[in-house]
């Protein structure tokens, strides 16, 4: 259990990626020499539009710009990992699909490489520590979620480790404050959700959520390379554990309008529309992603296919429209099933609605499928495995 937590607290501590790269005008021309290639503000410029491309899933223009790059610096980690970053974003929006797990952690394991002949000739390399940090960070968040914990807790101490010796340069500390700001919130959070670890969570230092989420508004607004990951964060917690989902939205509206094919940012604005009751603007949005689906476009696929079907499902059942609101539940279950999402709870609210509709219809059999397809995928404490337990009692079925 204590490696679990650590993998959990290391991965929001060091887990933090090259974000946005967005140059203010009155400094946009202005190029300071730095001995860190990273706060290099003519490289800083010069990448702009190779992040920028990245995060909107132009992974080709963005990939020429980094073997570019590879070519200037061969022997600096910078452009591996941002080849890396790429593919993280790829896994991010479907992390149950692993088909890009090997060339992530291989291009990690480039830069990590490189990082480390720079670290050894100079254990005082600021940067160094810096790439060593993220890459071991992205590891174990890797890791994680393929729950190899014994992985994710060597790479999640590694990245401690240089998270910690990568402190101490003051131009470093915008991008260094996303770790801040994630343990204060987290170490807190933790122990207020789950009790049983408190005595586990006593041995870190003490977090504070309110100092956390003002601490990730500032790297949101100020920081060069952590500043999408802020964001990133930002609109998750305000839209779950905060309970501010005007907040949520407002995050999610800027990022889509900056990168407007990042299905990932799309469905989550798609998803915050329709949380603050604009439906009519969700159902639009959750249109134009499963024609995108259907165009066979960059990212889009059955994850967020299954969200956007069941936004247009339930409108279509508020505004009293059976057929269609029927016909987009299915496509929720195709979109759960294609995805292998079938414990999530789209896919069982999905489930329940059509085996309500089914009962009202006098289709029995078809009612009894469902509600066993509930029963079957939902764990027996889950609100929708009570909910089909109570359903077919009530309509003896």
């Amino acid at each position: 259990m204590l490696a679990r937590v650590a993998v959990i607290l290391s991965i929001w501590l060091a887990g933090f990626g090259m974000a946005q790269a967005q140059v203010a005008e009155s400094d946009s021309m202005i190029f300071t020499p730095s001995k860190y290639l990273l706060l290099d503000k003519g490289l800083q410029f010069r990448i702009t539009k190779a992040i920028n491309s990245m995060y909107n899933f132009d992974f080709p223009t963005a990939e020429r710009d980094y073997a570019v790059l590879a070519i200037q610096y061969p022997n600096h980690p910078l452009p591996e990992f941002l080849v890396a970053l790429g593919y993280w974003w790829r896994i991010e929006v479907d992390v149950t699909n692993e088909k890009y797990d090997a060339t992530f952690v291989k291009y990690l394991d480039r830069a990590i490489s490189k990082a480390e002949v720079m670290f050894d000739a100079d254990e005082e390399n600021k940067e160094a520590a810096f790439f060593l940090a993220a890459g071991y960070g992205f590891q174990a968040r890797l890791y994680s979620e393929r729950k190899s914990w014994t992985k994710a807790a060597w790479a999640g101490r590694n990245a401690l480790k240089y998270m910690d010796l990568s402190r101490g340069e003051e131009e470093f500390n915008p991008e260094l404050l996303l770790g801040d700001a994630l343990f204060n919130y987290f170490s807190q959070w933790i122990p207020e959700n789950y009790p049983l670890l408190k005595p586990i969570m006593a041995l870190f230092p003490k977090g504070n959520k309110k100092l956390g989420l003002q601490q990730l508004e500032q790297v949101a607004s100020n920081a060069f390379y952590t500043r999408v990951e802020a964001q990133y964060f930002l609109f998750r917690l305000y839209a779950s554990e905060e309970k501010e989902p005007l907040k949520a939205l407002q995050i999610s509206e800027y990022l889509i309008s900056k990168f407007p094919n990042n299905p990932y940012f799309h469905r989550s604005y798609a998803r915050h529309l329709y949380a603050v009751g604009r439906w009519t603007e969700a159902v639009q949005q959750s249109k134009e992603i499963l024609n995108r689906i259907d165009a066979k476009q960059t990212g889009y696929e059955s994850n967020s296919g299954r969200y956007a079907a069941f936004y247009i499902a339930q409108f279509n059942e508020r505004m009293g429209d059976r057929v269609e609101s029927k016909k987009y539940y299915l496509k929720t279950l195709s979109f759960g099933e294609e995805s292998e999402s079938q414990e999530s709870g789209y896919y069982l609210h999905s489930l329940l609605q059509l085996g309500k509709f089914a009962t009202e219809e006098k289709n029995k059999p078809l009612a009894k499928q469902y509600f066993k397809e509930v029963k079957k995928y939902a764990k027996r404490k889950h609100p929708a495995h009570q909910e089909a337990r109570d359903y077919i009692k009530k309509n003896k079925l």
